[in-house]
């Protein structure tokens, strides 16, 4: 049956389409008039297409972005109006009957092909409109072009989809839950995953051994950039695994995604690290690779130094070739860096070659420490050397990895073009919360120490290291993932570590408390983070601009009007009430 709106569509509309009559529906995207002869371009989700009228009442009354229906012969364009912007662009409709199917109200909240310009606010509050803008359309298509992709590819790999409730309990996995309060049970309440993690493994005791879904993970937490309330990962799980399959598994995935739609160079294989090389080397467990500047640890050659602030301290150095001849304007915007990050100071010394230094801190140099700095730095002639020293190791670390970040970008030596993936593994399985003077954990609370319950029974909290990784791209945390911790009464230990009573764990992880007692076998899995996907491929620093309708930095829907206030007869069905009413 014939459709009546349209039997083509623009992208359809070439040269083997001449002398055809044709019935098209879409936008109206401009309108033109050139005296006698009225223009419009008509606009639809493959293409735009030039339609052209001699009739003036054909197009009255007619306002951008109305949706219209156009029946007429498709006819060859003159050399002199052909458009090679457009795919289209060597062929015209001639309008024979124009019908109006909704007109749009005018004036726009803003010009479509202008609305990446806009506030974001606005944007969102008018999305349906912003998302006909070919560059924001263009995202959400590549979008699904992946997800379709990432299907194929699991499914290939023998891997079975699973759909995981997206109802569920609260669990302490290191954000907020969203709260949804149940009508029937008064006074109880349901969550939103934060992720599928109980799921999964509840998954692996099932015997569903290769399991994976495109999963939604909510968190109630501040917004950024790279992080809504809402955002989704490709969750998958494996049972009888080892790490190094999961790793394999995982770099095949986004080497295969990667070559498929990203336009930079992929270098292969992913380098490998533990934590603490690269909390030493990059300072941060997100080393962006690109930068080729390497931290150095030089508190044990400056371990007798007179000078003041780097006493019984953490001492880091990075050194940056050629740049001895940069202005004093230079060197004072990296010490103005230094102190907006709440550093209080940073030092730094150029070497002029022979075992010189020029810079205040030299006088405070013995010949052979400066042996040793020119030795350990790799120094020559024209380097400079910064100094980054704090009485806390890990702060110490921190500062180093956002002043190499900064020198990096300065001195221009980031590698442009190129996608640079490394896979971080061995984090510690707990760290020191100096806020609050408590053990916590580093990671997943559900992952596997080395050595399992051996690793409880004659190691400090501190000293454990978990089968615990991420897969990092250019700076940004990709994928994570882990080894499982399948032996309850070790999985219990470790939550008693940071403060969990054993009847707590229990009433808090019900599931897994009484599955773990009927076989689970050993498994681990990973999450690589799809909008983290996009954002890297189509170089998109806001993860707003890869889905389709995103909430706010804020957290507010403009266009759904979310979160809204709730009546009081809607609280009393729920069984709640306002602070200071009676129930």
């Amino acid at each position: 049956m014939p459709n009546k709106y349209r039997n083509c569509t623009c992208i359809e509309c070439n040269l083997s389409k001449i002398g055809e009559e044709i019935t098209i529906s879409g936008w109206v995207d401009r309108i033109r008039d050139h005296g006698g002869v009225l223009f419009l371009d008509l606009r639809d989700h493959t293409e735009i297409l030039q339609i052209v009228s001699n009739d003036d009442s054909l197009l009255k009354g007619l306002t951008k972005e109305s949706v219209i229906k156009v029946t007429g012969v498709i006819r060859k364009r003159g050399k002199d109006t052909y458009n090679p912007k457009l795919k289209t662009g060597e062929v015209e409709l001639f309008a024979n009957t124009l019908e109006v199917l909704n007109k749009a109200k005018t004036p726009l909240p803003f010009e479509i092909q202008n609305s990446r310009q806009k506030s974001e606010d606005l944007r969102l509050k008018y999305r349906y409109l912003d998302l006909r803008n070919k560059d924001v359309q263009k995202n959400i298509l590549l979008r699904s072009e992946i997800l379709h992709f990432i299907r194929n590819k699991m499914y290939q790999m023998g891997f079975i989809e699973v759909q995981t409730p997206i109802l569920s309990a609260t669990s302490p996995e290191g954000a907020r839950d969203f709260l949804v309060p149940s009508r029937t049970w008064k006074g109880k309440f349901y969550a939103l995953p934060q992720a599928p993690q109980i799921y999964k493994e509840l998954l692996m005791v099932g015997g569903i051994e290769k399991y994976f879904q495109i999963a939604p993970c909510f968190r109630d937490e501040d917004g950024r950039k790279d992080r809504t309330l809402e955002f989704y990962q490709l969750d998958f799980e494996m049972s009888f695994v080892e790490e190094e399959e999961i790793l394999k598994i995982g770099e095949e995935i986004f080497t295969d995604i990667m070559k498929n739609f990203s336009k930079k160079n992929l270098v292969t294989p992913f380098p490998r690290m533990t934590y603490k090389e690269a909390m030493e080397k990059y300072g941060t467990d997100k080393p962006d690779l690109r930068n080729p500047l390497i931290i150095k640890d030089v508190t044990e050659i400056l371990k007798n130094t007179t000078f003041k602030p780097f006493k019984n301290s953490t001492i880091k150095a990075i050194t940056v070739d050629e740049i001895g001849t940069k202005p004093n304007s230079w060197f004072d915007e990296i010490v103005s860096f230094a102190s907006s990050i709440g550093m209080p100071g940073i030092g730094y010394l150029t070497f002029l070659g022979e075992n010189t230094f020029k810079g205040p801190i030299d006088k405070f140099l013995t010949p052979e420490e400066r042996d040793s700095l020119i030795n350990e730095c790799h120094l020559k002639p024209n380097s400079v050397l910064f100094f980054i020293a704090n009485h806390s190791r890990k702060v110490a670390e921190k500062f180093a990895g956002e002043i190499r970040l900064e020198l990096g970008r300065k001195a221009n030596l980031i590698e442009q073009n190129v996608l640079k993936f490394c896979i971080v593994k061995d984090f510690p399985m707990f760290e020191w919360n100096e806020e609050k003077k408590k053990i916590e954990f580093c990671h997943n609370p559900f992952s596997l120490p080395h050595e399992g319950r051996k690793d409880y029974e004659r190691k400090e909290p501190l000293d454990i290291l978990a089968y615990q990784f991420d897969f990092v791209c250019n700076g940004e945390e990709m994928a994570s993932g882990a080894l499982r911790n399948h032996d309850l009464e070790s999985l219990k230990k470790g939550f008693e570590i940071v403060g969990y009573q054993k009847e707590e764990i229990e009433k808090r992880f019900p599931s897994i408390s009484k599955a773990f007692q009927y076989g689970a076998p050993p498994h681990g899995g990973m999450a690589p983070g799809l909008d983290r996907i996009l954002m890297m491929i189509l170089d998109e620093p806001n993860l707003r601009e890869v889905s389709a309708f995103p909430t706010s930095s804020s957290g507010v829907d403009y266009l759904m009007g979310s979160p809204s206030e709730i009546t009081n007869e809607e609280l009393k069905e729920y069984g709640l009430c306002r602070r200071g009413e009676e129930k």
